[in-house]
């Protein structure tokens, strides 16, 4: 995945504006795209547009420096820890599926590796941006962040600040924070314009749905939730334990069903369990209320080093989780005013 941070994004436009397009700044702690915490979401691509309301309340909420402390952290696959965040009793006002923002200059230990970075790119190195994994009624605000690695060849620069707030055993650290930002969240409306809501991640693009998904139930929205997660094996599958308890606790409004394109028998995970990606055929299975449903797709997209490297080789770059199945999407009739996206790579 590229470590090259895109140019800050225009600000949301207003119902009747064309709709836009903007690169995700690290959805679920991808540290290779982030923007000064001035701009509107760095993180959203929106197929539908917004309306003025909406729009008014994303420009409207300025981001504010808290400083916190880091209550403790829970190792949630090999490369990816869930940070709690203890504010100190200062009121917070978030809606879930936003982000925070972190800079990684704050921390001594990164000094070295930031000074590397920034004379190889000629440029300071920015804030990076985690989605929240945790719901406004929750007592610590949460974030998971995936350690990512560095591959020669496929991944431009080595990364930052993951690793460190991954490996670094934080617990009782302190650290400052830009929060909250990010207009991936459910319409204040939701329930006058669906019944269903279709949540279509991807790795750590579970992160903003798994808030999404918690906070609608605690709220008694009168929603369906259909959560299709996609991962390589079932020991990357992230809150795994807690979705299968969402389930058991709303038969009638959670369904989850997840997707493994690396495991050979995924027979022993349960009949919830498919085998390969996320394929057309079981959009349309899942998907009956085309007209009518809200999806939120968040996980991997062709990053800008995938286009650089394709302009260089003259060859076209490999579709991801989102293009793949945006192409599925429309190809079964959805139209991009139903579907939100917010994608990393």
């Amino acid at each position: 995945m590229s470590r090259v941070s895109t140019p800050p994004v225009p600000a949301p436009r207003l119902a009747g504006e064309p709709s836009y397009s903007q690169r995700s700044c690290g959805t679920g702690g991808r540290d290779g795209f982030s923007f000064p915490s001035s701009h509107p979401p760095c993180g959203l691509a929106m197929g539908g547009r917004m309306s003025l309301v909406e729009a008014r309340a994303s420009r409207a909420r300025k981001p504010v420096e808290y400083e916190v402390t880091v209550d403790h952290v829970r190792m949630d696959t090999h490369d990816t820890a869930t940070l709690f965040l203890d504010f100190g009793g200062v009121p917070v006002d978030y809606k879930a599926g936003q982000f925070l923002n972190i800079d990684p200059h704050q921390f001594p230990a990164l000094g070295r590796l930031s000074a590397y970075l920034q004379e190889q790119k000629g440029r300071k190195e920015p804030q990076r941006s985690y989605s929240l994994a945790s719901a406004p009624h929750e007592p610590l605000v949460a974030i998971t962040v995936k350690d990512e690695e560095f591959v020669p060849g496929l991944t431009r620069y080595p990364p930052l600040l993951s690793p460190y707030l991954v490996h670094g055993r934080l617990t009782g650290a302190r650290m400052k924070v830009m929060a909250f930002m990010g207009p991936y969240v459910l319409p204040e409306d939701v329930e006058e314009r669906t019944e269903h809501v279709v949540h279509l991640v991807a790795g750590s693009g579970a992160v903003p749905n798994f808030a999404i998904l918690k906070d609608a139930l605690h709220r008694g929205l009168k929603l369906r939730h259909t959560f299709l997660f996609s991962n390589k094996t079932w020991g990357d599958v992230l809150y795994g334990e807690e979705l299968a308890a969402l389930e058991r606790q709303h038969p009638d409004r959670v369904r989850v069903v997840h997707t493994l394109t690396r495991e050979t028998d995924e027979s022993r995970f349960g009949a919830a369990v498919r085998k390969g990606r996320v394929h057309q055929s079981l959009l349309e299975e899942l998907i009956q209320d085309r007209d009518t449903c809200l999806v939120y797709a968040c996980g991997p997209a062709i990053t800008p080093w995938d286009r650089r490297k394709a302009l260089e080789t003259r060859t076209p770059s490999t579709p991801r989780f989102m293009e793949t199945v945006l192409g599925h999407l429309h190809a079964l009739g959805i139209e991009d005013k139903r579907i939100k996206r917010e994608t990393y790579g």
